[in-house]
């Protein structure tokens, strides 16, 4: 079974036992991991590892020996509880066997939780987990984190004051920083608001004491916007995407300013122009497929959502599709260019093919 949007969220928050077998796939390798340990920890408990109640596969061994799988699911314990097995990195090679492995599974077995990189609809491994109504194929992008889900980080976290606004910052920067990072936020919050009401207060790091517990007023504070951006050094760090859209929109003005506070965070020129080149490629395909350029995004893959879709749709109004081939030249160009040996820097060379193509942005 295919689970997107509000049944996914809704299943990832309390899986229970409805499915046997649960397939993660998505780009991002960080955020299938996050979501697997999530799903593991709320079917399994946080110690079943130490308890002998999950098994880890990876997907060369499971291709070796695919008996191993089965073996996993009918494996039992010392310790009493529910039982996990947990195949990564999968890919459609395996298909066959997870699928007889599926057949293989009665009540009581454990639970197969199978995680790959972003997978095609007509995808075999896809298809076995979406054709069957006692399994889950879940599609895990970098879209924002919904408030749902930010209220229920803070509830594991124990952060129990978070304010209305407070969730509505949390997801803001969710746009641009990891579900981890968010995770370490909220934890950090949820510690100061425990030792605040204890009449203690906790650095914000900036002092050169990340996290150190001093004297508090004693009230215990309800956690909004403002403590926040003080707990949350991170929340002001510029993102790749703030140097696309003042490309893509014609602000050459800000394009150097803003490269240079991402190089003060350790991001190279290959990084930027390699990002700069997917984003035009999609804006790109955008705008020569025929329909809405809001719906063509949405069906790339990945999905481009929210906030980010809206406003690269407006971009694509802009730009015809030749000037995008004329912009996607030049960065390959340029790419090509920081690969070789060359006199010219090559943070000098990429601002320089940047600045061309935020002058040359149609204005409207």
């Amino acid at each position: 079974m295919k689970l997107d949007g509000a049944q996914a969220r809704q299943f990832l928050s309390r899986p229970g036992s409805r499915f046997g077998g649960v397939l993660l796939h998505g780009p991002n390798p960080i955020r299938v991991a996050d979501k697997r340990v999530d799903l593991v920890s709320k079917l399994v408990g946080p110690g079943a590892a130490d308890e002998l109640r999950l098994t880890v596969i990876p997907a060369a061994r499971a291709g070796r020996n695919p008996s191993e799988i089965v073996d996993g699911l009918k494996m039992m314990g010392f310790f009493p509880g529910p039982r996990a097995v947990v195949v990564s990195d999968a890919t459609d090679s395996l298909a066959t066997s997870i699928g007889r492995a599926l057949d293989t599974r009665r009540d009581g077995d454990a639970v197969l939780i199978v995680t790959a990189s972003s997978l095609k609809p007509r995808s075999r491994l896809r298809k076995l987990f979406e054709s069957n109504r006692n399994t889950a194929a879940i599609g895990v992008y970098d879209d924002p984190l919904s408030r749902d889900e930010i209220e229920a980080m803070a509830s594991t976290a124990g952060l129990t004051r978070l304010s209305p606004d407070g969730v509505g910052h949390l997801a803001a920067l969710s746009e641009h920083q990891t579900v981890s990072e968010i995770r370490q936020t909220i934890e950090k919050l949820a510690l100061y608001s425990m030792t605040a009401g204890s009449g203690a207060r906790v650095s914000d790091g900036r002092d050169g004491k990340d996290g150190a517990v001093g004297q508090g007023d004693g009230d215990e504070p309800e956690i909004g916007t403002e403590e926040i951006e003080r707990l949350a050094p991170d929340s002001r760090v510029t993102g790749l995407d703030d140097v696309l859209y003042a490309v893509a929109e014609g602000r050459p003005s800000e394009v150097v300013p803003l490269m240079l506070r991402l190089y003060a965070q350790g991001v190279g020129p290959s990084t930027i122009c390699t990002s700069a080149y997917r984003y035009f490629r999609s804006l790109h395909a955008a705008a020569v497929e025929p329909g809405s350029p809001y719906d063509s995004l949405a069906r790339q893959r990945p999905p481009v959502f929210g906030k980010r879709r809206t406003r690269m749709a407006r971009q694509v109004d802009r730009w015809a599709p030749k000037r995008l081939e004329g912009v996607l030249e030049e960065l390959f160009d340029a790419e090509l260019g920081l690969r070789r040996s060359d006199p010219t820097p090559g943070s000098a060379r990429l601002e320089r093919t940047l600045l061309r193509v935020a002058w040359r942005a149609p204005r409207r």
